[in-house]
């Protein structure tokens, strides 16, 4: 019966359970461990001391809890009960100390460079002195100027907090009509995503398949049989999606992807880095939405015969002081912020599909 947010430090109701609760499953591990059970009944008993002895981890790991280490909170969940979360505020050191120290590793994805450096992703991975790494872009196989356009509605209002505007929505709309289906809409919050699959039923045609409606590989399944249909949704879409050919023209992506400033994962790797000296901002959130905002616009081009359109419904992506890092991060598209030149290069995709 905590209240729901971030510790600063374990409250002594808390201690006391653990305590409890570490008792509780000492005894039940040893009273499983010296029961004589029949053969077919020890894989069974197996699985229970591998579960207690889970559970009496994560005991030890919360009663060892350091704020200055690591991250606790407590969060509601749907069904109305609460849970306790807690997770390390940096693993690049136990990384480097247990697994890449002494070794020579090959690391490899498409998506590494933020901000056109390695030195993001090599810190986080504990890799923190230049000296034992070194970082090469083997490019890509693909023509991204003459495959793909990068569209930024600079014309549209910043996003607000309270879901996705209306005018962003008209746009979203119309960028969707002109490609004819084959939308893949990528949205920062499920609401959003809500939002825009209302408007699209009430004001198109187009069937819209929305994350939550079903499994998340069946919606990919039935939306890349269908050819005038969208599919909206949020972060499990974001990554490992992939539709070749003209299955998807347009990339959709509301806003930045910037993580919830009420985090509270977030916001305790926030103040562990500005206590180091070092930009909380650019850091965790700055580098989170890098990342997420280059394996968003990576589902649109699969093959070396693909086109299609990522629009970018944040003018911030243009305007603000941290655009040249985000578009830096992203493949090398041929970028516009004019309207109709993305909605003819959307109707003559349509018309050859």
């Amino acid at each position: 019966r905590l209240d729901e947010g971030e510790l600063s430090e374990l409250p002594k109701k808390l201690e006391t359970t653990l305590t409890a609760l570490q008792i509780e499953l000492s005894i039940i591990s040893a009273e499983v461990t010296s029961s004589a059970e029949e053969d077919e009944k020890r894989v069974k008993q197996r699985i229970v001391l591998a579960q207690i002895e889970e559970a009496l981890d994560a005991c030890e790991i919360i009663a060892a809890f350091d704020p200055e280490k690591s991250a606790a909170w407590i969060a509601e969940e749907k069904s109305g009960s609460r849970r306790l979360y807690s997770g390390p505020l940096d693993v690049g050191g136990d990384l480097y100390a247990h697994l890449f120290k002494g070794h020579s590793c090959v690391l490899t994805s498409a998506t590494m460079q933020l901000g056109g450096s390695f030195e993001a992703i090599a810190a986080r991975l504990g890799l923190r002195d230049q000296n034992v790494w070194q970082g090469s872009d083997l490019g890509s196989p693909f023509n991204y100027r003459k495959q793909g356009i990068l569209y930024v509605a600079t014309d549209l209002p910043r996003p607000g907090r309270s879901g996705i505007s209306e005018a962003a929505l008209e746009r979203a709309l119309e960028l969707a009509e002109a490609a004819g289906g084959g939308v893949l809409g990528l949205f920062s919050s499920l609401k959003a995503a809500e939002q825009a699959a209302e408007y699209f039923a009430q004001e198109s045609d187009l069937r819209v398949f929305l994350q939550g409606e079903a499994p998340i590989n069946q919606l990919i399944s039935d939306f890349a049989d269908s050819k005038n249909s969208c599919l909206f949704g949020t972060l499990s879409l974001w990554q490992g999606v992939d539709l070749p050919g003209d299955k998807c023209r347009l990339v959709l992506i509301d806003r930045i992807p910037f993580p919830r400033p009420n985090d509270p994962y977030i916001s305790a790797r926030t103040r562990a880095a500005e206590a180091a000296g070092r930009s909380g901002f650019a850091e965790v959130s700055l580098s989170h939405a890098a990342l997420l905002l280059a394996q968003g616009a990576g589902r649109l081009i699969r093959t070396r015969s693909d086109k299609g359109v990522v629009a970018v419904l944040d003018q911030r992506l243009t305007t603000a002081r941290y655009a040249g890092y985000l578009l830096k991060s992203l493949p090398p598209f041929w970028r516009t912020t004019d309207q109709q030149t993305v909605i003819g290069a959307l109707k003559r995709l349509k018309e050859k599909g």
